[in-house]
Order: structure tokens, then sequence, then C-alpha cells
């Protein structure tokens, strides 16, 4: 055991990590036997053994910020669950149609009541922006205003009298409708948001009851009509490799001619299957995270890209305003959730965050075009 735990502070020692220091961001080691667990299942064990009580930290955020700042993760290389989920992504469609709802079913179809005390007012669940904003909603609203005004839509000078622009917009992954509420409500526009979550489907046809927008329980690959414009906020993740060019090609022929298409979604800063194992088994099943010669290769002949915007450290902030959320709203779901799914929930934000905080994950909004745009495009920030 205690070869194994020198191991461990071997490969921690660059971070500034300790077994059972005094720092917020040191391991308490509970259950000796996490070592080899560790060893023999890399990122999966070390998150699992974390639900299971086996070791502690103060600052659960700090820990990984440390840890992936070091890249310690690089360090560690292969594990068997690891080995496996690139095997398994490279013989398998993990984002094949039959496998679409996957996702909404395990993830999304939580009660709706805990993502509402999570997310805040807005319901968004994606990044927010957080270059003016002072608190969550406030950020997730300028977000919203910021893909509109990259879009080129144009504010309602009188929103309450409920002439608009005669747009269409397509939203794929709409979630709980809020952008689309939030498009109508300032911008004028009609759209069409999709998700694959009974559970998000219902909530957000309540959210936009009145308002020109459709909700629909759809897969992408099903459409076939036309848009003014199409957005994706935070599903491309789900797509796949090996849909990328489906998935493009299918926004192209939704969009029309003069149409711009944004992509808000996290990157990765290398290519190639290499979704986490814990993320994939317990939070986003068949996740899959692109990096940008991945998407420029696919949307090759297909679209223009005309910006590209990476404001990832702000999503940081936005993990951990649901952190502080999650925790403050707990003990009124603690009767439904036990203990391993507080850790597990509390486990993905703040690994999350520390990730985002070391600078090594970025979070994009991209625009493309069909044609290009005559003059050139201009970018907002």
């Amino acid at each position: 055991m205690e070869n194994q735990e020198a191991w461990v502070n071997k490969i921690l020692e660059s971070s500034g990590i300790k077994i059972n220091g005094d720092n917020p961001w040191d391991i308490k080691v509970i259950n000796p036997n996490v070592y080899d667990r560790i060893k023999a299942e890399g990122s999966l064990g070390l998150g699992e053994s974390y639900m299971d009580g086996w070791w502690e930290c103060k600052n659960l955020d700090q820990f990984f910020y440390k840890l992936f700042l070091a890249k310690i993760p690089d360090k560690i290389g292969f594990s068997l669950p690891l080995f496996l989920s690139v095997i398994k992504a490279k013989i398998f469609n993990l984002q094949a149609k039959s496998r679409a709802f996957e996702v909404g079913e395990k993830h999304y179809d939580l009660d709706n009541k805990l993502f509402s005390a999570m997310l805040g007012k807005t319901m968004a669940y994606s990044c927010g922006y957080w270059r003016k904003a002072k608190d969550l909603d406030s950020a997730q609203i300028a977000k919203f205003d910021l893909i509109c005004k990259k879009l080129g839509l144009k504010k309602m000078r009188n929103p309450s009298t409920g002439s608009g622009q005669n747009l269409r917009i397509l939203d794929i992954g709409c979630g709980w409708g809020s952008f689309l509420k939030y498009a109508a409500e300032n911008y004028g526009v009609s759209g069409v948001g999709l998700t694959i979550s009974k559970e998000q489907a219902d909530f957000a046809k309540k959210l936009c009851k009145g308002l020109p927008i459709e909700i629909r329980v759809q897969d992408y690959r099903e459409l076939n009509e036309k848009f003014d414009h199409v957005i994706s906020i935070g599903m491309f993740e789900h797509v796949g490799l090996k849909n990328y060019k489906t998935y493009f090609q299918t926004v192209r022929n939704c969009l029309k001619e003069d149409g711009l298409f944004l992509l808000h979604t996290i990157g990765n800063p290398v290519s190639g299957d290499n979704a986490d194992p814990w993320l994939n088994k317990y939070i986003f099943p068949n996740g899959s995270l692109p990096s940008l010669k991945e998407i420029s290769g696919n949307v090759e002949k297909i679209f223009i890209i005309e910006d590209v915007h990476n404001f990832g450290a702000d999503y940081d902030k936005t993990l951990m305003q649901w952190h502080k959320n999650f925790n403050a709203v707990w003990p009124k779901f603690s009767d439904k959730y036990d203990e391993r799914f507080f850790r597990m929930w509390n486990y993905y934000l703040l690994s999350c965050a520390g990730n985002f905080r070391s600078g090594h994950i970025p979070l994009w909004q991209i625009v493309l075009s069909k044609n290009g745009v005559p003059g050139g495009y201009k970018s907002v920030r």
C-alpha cells in the first residue's frame, strides 16, 4: 500500500497536491484501497471512489484546477476503461439515430425542479457570457443577446407591440426553450426548437406559450424545411465525430441561402475520441468533444467559417454558480436522491469548473455561412 501511495504522490508532485495534506485542495484518503482503484481505472476510478466516500477534498474545484493545470491526467496514461471507451467509439456509432434519445432519458429527463433550482430563472444549461454580467441570470441573458446580435437580428423598439422581423429560427437542442423565448420577446422572431428530452419539451411548451414558437421532440436528422437562421447551443457535444458531416449537411439543407448558422459548443484542444469515462458513464452518455480541426474538416464544401469566439473561462463562473445553487436547495431534494447522487453531482460540477479554470478546455461560438457574407462578416463580442 505504501508503494501505491508513493506512486500517487510522485504523479501529483508537480501539481502541489498532497495526500492527507493541510491545503484545501489536498486529498484526504478515507479508504486506502483508493490507490489501487485509481491506478487500475484512472478517471473512472477517481470519480467512483469519490462517490463512494473513499476520499475527500475540501475544495474539489481547486483540486481539479491544479490537476489539469499540471496536466496530471496526461501523465497517468491509458486506463482500461479509457482504452475500452476509445475502442468502442471507433467501432460503433455511439450517437447513431437509434441512440439519439439515450442522453435525454438518462440526464435531461431528471427532475425539472432540480434543474430549475440549479440553473436559475433562464433555465439555460450552457455557458453564460460574463463579460459585463454580475450574476448567473444576467450572464445567460447576455449570452442570448450575443447570439441574436451575431445573427444580425434587430431588436424591437417596443417589444410589447409584438411587431417583429418575420424571421424563423431553428434551435437544435433547444433545452427548456429559454433562448427562443428571449429571441421571440425581444427580437420578434418565430422559431422551432428541437429536443430529445420529453421533460424539456413539456417545460419549453409551457414557457413559450403564447409565442410563435414550436417545440418538438425530434432528432435533427429528420428535418426537411427552411429557416432564416439556425443555432445550436450546447448540443453538438452529443453529435459524435461519425455524424459531423451528416449534421452539417442537414443544417445546410435547412438554412436559407443568406442565412447564418451559430454553433455554440465546448471544444477539445486535440482531435480524437477521448471522452472522459466517468462523465460518459454518469453524466453525458456517448458525449464527444470536437476539435477545431474536426469541425473545420467536416464543414469543408458545406459552410464557410466566418467567426470563432472562445470564452471558455466563463464556464468556470457558470459552473460555480450552478454548484452554489444546487447545494443551497439540496435539502429539498435529499429525500428523492441519495448521498451518492449528491456526491456525484458535486463532483461533476466542480471537476468541470476546475478544468475550464485551467484554460485547457475551450468554449466556442462559431458563426458559419453557406456562401460567405458579401462585404465580410462583422464580428460581435
